[in-house]
């Protein structure tokens, strides 16, 4: 059973001739290549094997994605003008920024990131306080929280009734 079950992992054929579809190869015959699908009826399709390289990159190029970004920020509490003025700047800078809510010692920004894949997104979203902390004049907090979904898990969630979008789209508001 083990010897029968490796020659055909292998595609060796050790004598063996496939007689049940027309045109089966015998021990000594070349392997054909793969052909478009027959145009007979009762036809059989010749399948080949895979000679792809697997080391070739892909063909099509990746096309980044819409993650939507729910990023926590928190520290000592801060004036709720001068939090909202530099909430506000963040979201004239950052290009698909939904919603931020904030209080004096937290706030929470929800916004969409284009990106590869989860790990370019989470690293973008990762970054995103600490670059803007002195052009938007942002609190020195620390992110306490993050959560990155792609987007059809986004509508998904926000379908089924659980990831409610935000009270207030669009815009800075307080808790």
């Amino acid at each position: 059973m083990e010897r029968r079950r490796e020659a055909a992992l292998t595609g060796g054929t050790a004598g063996r001739r496939l007689t049940s579809i027309d045109g089966g190869r015998g021990a000594d015959a070349p392997a054909e290549p793969a052909g478009p699908p027959p145009q007979e009826p009762g036809a059989v399709r010749r399948v080949g094997p895979d000679r792809r390289d697997e080391g070739e990159p892909p063909t099509v190029p990746e096309q980044a994605r819409l993650w939507h970004v729910v990023l926590s920020v928190a520290g000592r509490t801060t004036p709720l003008s001068a939090l909202r003025a530099g909430l506000e700047r963040l979201a004239h800078d950052h290009s698909f920024f939904l919603t931020a809510r904030y209080a004096a010692d937290h706030a929470e920004i929800r916004y969409w990131e284009q990106a590869r894949d989860l790990h370019d997104a989470a690293a973008i979203a990762l970054r995103l306080w600490g670059e803007h902390k002195v052009t938007a004049s942002l609190p020195p907090w620390e992110i306490v929280g993050l959560e990155v979904v792609d987007r059809a898990t986004y509508h998904k969630r926000v379908a089924e009734g659980f990831g409610d979008p935000p009270p207030h789209l669009g815009g800075v508001h307080p808790y």
